[in-house]
């Protein structure tokens, strides 16, 4: 019984998400496909010591010079098993 409860729910991770999750996970993967995103940081914390840190996020679709909007819209239908609400370049959150 508890192997069939386990069961069911591996299966039900793989399902949909409802299209609003997979909007906004999907702005993110459109977001690295346009360029890359990241940060340098430099400071001194108490005693003197210095500190430094650099990410940097990049994706396959930037290096293949796949459009952010289809991107945007391939990754939400599959996701969600919807097209998206508007199209990315209409989306009043979209700085492309």
């Amino acid at each position: 019984m508890r192997a069939a409860a386990l069961l069911l729910l591996a299966v039900a991770a793989c399902g949909p998400i409802p299209r609003e999750d997979a909007e906004a996970a999907c702005f993110r993967r459109a977001e690295l496909a346009l360029h890359p995103r990241g940060y340098v940081e430099i400071g001194t914390g108490s005693g003197g010591h210095t500190y430094t840190g650099v990410e940097i996020n990049a994706s396959s679709d930037f290096f293949m010079g796949r459009d952010p909007a289809a991107v945007y819209q391939t990754c939400v239908y599959n996701k969600s098993g919807e097209m998206p609400t508007r199209p990315l370049y209409e989306r009043p959150d979209w700085r492309g």
